[in-house]
């Protein structure tokens, strides 16, 4: 019955688009004196409909057929000469169709080269506006492009393909929520009969950067945070930001990347060695809007673009109106939802998504070996509207339904997939430290310091960027990224990444211990430990190793031993052995910060301005999903760090050639 629904749905929309093609035909005839259609007489009244009908349909038919071919041709060609002969060929098939249906007379061949390319343009933007309407449509067309346009690959097609799509910062309690009330029924399918659900546990660097370079590259050691001050040159070092990411895969090219034979990296912060990558922010030095982005191809087509900018401003319009209704019901916690979020917002939904989905098509439709692409449009509307508000659990229904595209678009490929869906990390909910105390970290750790002018202390310091609009900077204009300052002053550096604080003294040399920042800065880290938005505080200690501190006890990191009461009790039983591994990392900050957790209500205070946030630990920000075929073996179970979903994503890469053909179930 659906099946049907969805071809009569199409049959629609090819109709609709005949008929205004051929509505545009009546008005470009009489626009222009050198083509004439043939009048017909129907009930003594003189008409050139039906020559209009008869040629629009040719003509599209022929577009359809033959202009993936020509695009093809003329792809070998430089771009100098495409715009010219792209109007040559226009021309050409609406000359063919009249030699085919001679429902018109030429007399400028001129005109006819130019009602060609007008009805192109036209039949392109009503596409676009069919395809903005309908995931269906738009799947379709893509399919049938990129089939045509299809390269020889070396991959083989008798093994298995992997599939692995990133829903960025949704975490596994979320996802079975939303399985249960029928927010994501894409997702509810696999799991109730192909797939596996299972969550894995982030590292105590709970975010986008340490997760993807852990699973892309097999390694995310010396990675303490979102951003962090690196003493040894002065510099802060930040993800999203594609200078640092490059740095970070230099430091990791002797690991073989899980992406590195015939593979695709697509929307990530990371390549994982693949040499084929759009949207990919270590890729976008000197990018500009189609550049290294790579992501010229995709807005070539007319229609592509169209449906695109629509759907962008439904989603500026749509955070807009939401903010407002957010406001007026004085609904809390929540942050300002001004500025360029919205255009960020709409960035991240829908150009971030159409573009990596495009490229997804083609992948699959080319047979790629293995895909990573990451949805990144969830993880943004949760930092300002919350993990689970309505109007974010809206923006995952939309993710499940791009989903339920790429597995239609499996269907259609010509190599099997296993699919693997999964998370990089969770969220985790609350107000902000600011809105709780009425300060930011900077400003409260500068003025336990007695320098409550620093500039860090402004009202905006607690303002950090957001992945967001980063990535959006980062892939749209990467020189336009603010600059991550070289620090020049001895005054403390203090950073935030979720509820994960870093604090850094320049002034003193090497790793600060308890002795040193006391007689540098008496009483700030009493004053920081008993603080109520702060849960626990790691630090190195003068005779050597770590303690992590909290407002009634302490844990000696290397031995385990507690003091009082355990200031981790809250944070889960895996909490010390995060801690002790990046206690182990050559750029750990002077003070980690554990930012206060409060089970009763499982919020946090985010150090920045995000009413969902991850970086830290406390909540659900540390339990992302992994969602796999029951054909492919199980990983660990628990399973902890990216660097260990790594090897599970490598063994079922290079062993699929065994595995059962999990896509049957969907085929």
């Amino acid at each position: 019955m659906r099946s049907t629904a969805r071809a009569l749905g199409i049959a629609i929309e090819l109709i609709v688009l005949w008929l205004t093609s051929a509505l545009a035909m009546l008005v470009l005839d009489m626009a222009f004196g050198g083509v004439t259609l043939d009048t017909v007489t129907v009930d003594g009244h003189a008409t050139t409909l039906p020559a209009a009908l008869v040629l629009a349909l040719v003509f599209g038919l022929l577009t359809a057929i033959l202009w993936p071919a020509i695009v093809r041709l003329m792809s070998w060609i430089g771009p100098v000469v495409l715009f010219l002969l792209v109007f040559v060929a226009n021309g050409l098939l609406l000359m063919l169709s009249l030699v085919l249906v001679p429902v018109a007379t030429v007399d400028r061949t001129f005109d006819l080269f130019v009602m060609a390319a007008l009805l192109s343009l036209f039949t392109s933007v009503v596409g676009g506006i069919i395809a903005s309407r309908s995931d269906t449509s738009y799947r379709l067309m893509q399919v049938r492009r990129q089939r045509f346009r299809r390269r020889h690959t070396s991959g083989s097609t008798e093994e298995a393909g992997l599939l692995c799509l990133q829903i960025d910062g949704l975490g596994h309690e979320v996802l079975r929520r939303a399985i249960a009330d029928g927010v994501t029924p894409t997702i509810a399918k696999l799991v109730r009969e192909s797939h596996r659900l299972v969550p894995w546990h982030t590292d105590w660097s709970s975010q986008t950067g340490a997760s993807q370079l852990g699973i892309l590259h097999g390694s995310n050691h010396n990675v303490p945070a979102f951003r962090w001050f690196d003493k040894a040159t002065g510099t802060i070092s930040v993800f999203s930001n594609p200078r640092d990411n490059e740095q970070r895969e230099i430091e990791r090219s002797d690991l073989p990347g899980l992406l590195a034979v015939d593979g695709a990296s697509r929307g990530n912060l990371f390549t994982g060695g693949a040499d084929d990558n759009v949207l990919v922010v270590s890729r976008m030095r000197g990018a500009r809007l189609g550049g290294g982005a790579g992501y010229s191809s995709y807005f070539v087509d007319p229609s592509s673009a169209l449906r695109t900018v629509v759907r962008m401003i439904a989603e500026v319009q749509r955070e807009l109106r939401q903010s407002l209704h957010q406001r007026r019901r004085d609904i809390r916690p929540r942050v300002p939802r001004g500025g360029v979020y919205p255009f960020v917002r709409a960035f991240t939904t829908v150009v971030a998504t159409d573009v990596t989905v495009a490229a997804v098509v083609r992948d699959l439709i080319d047979g790629r070996g293995i895909i990573y692409a990451d949805l990144i449009g969830y993880d943004e509307v949760s930092h300002h509207s919350g993990i689970s508000r309505p109007e974010t659990l809206a923006v995952l229904t939309k993710i499940d339904e791009t989903v339920r595209l790429l597995l239609a678009v499996v269907e259609q490929a010509d190599r099997d997939y296993h699919v693997v869906l999964l998370s990089d990390h969770g969220q985790s909910q609350g107000a902000t430290f600011a809105d709780r105390y009425g300060e930011s970290l900077p400003q409260l750790v500068h003025r336990l310091c007695g320098d409550p002018a620093h500039p860090e202390t402004d009202d905006d310091s607690h303002r950090t960027y957001a992945e967001g609009q980063l990535y959006a900077t980062a892939s749209i204009r990467p020189s336009n990224l603010p600059e991550e300052p070289v620090v020049d002053t001895d005054a403390p550096v203090v950073l935030g990444s979720g509820n994960l604080g870093l604090i850094s003294f320049p002034a003193i040399p090497g790793r600060a211990d308890t002795a040193s920042i006391e007689a540098a800065y008496p009483g700030l880290v009493d004053a920081l430990r008993h603080h109520p938005g702060i849960g626990f505080l790691l630090i190195s200690r003068p005779a050597g190793g770590s303690v992590v501190l909290g407002d009634g006890g302490t844990v000696d990191v290397a031995t385990g031993a507690v003091t009082g009461i355990d200031p981790l009790r809250d944070f889960g039983p895996d909490a010390l052995e995060k801690i002790r591994r990046t206690d182990g990392f050559d750029n750990v900050a002077d003070i980690m910060v554990g930012g206060a957790y409060w089970p009763e209500t499982d919020e946090v205070a985010a150090f920045e301005e995000q009413v969902g946030s991850h970086g830290g630990m406390g909540g659900p920000q540390s339990t992302p999903f992994l969602l796999h075929p029951v054909g492919l073996p199980d990983p660990p179970n628990p399973l902890h760090g990216a660097e260990a979903l790594h090897r599970v994503l490598a063994g079922w890469r290079d062993n699929t050639a065994n595995a059962q053909r999990a896509s049957s179930s969907f085929r």
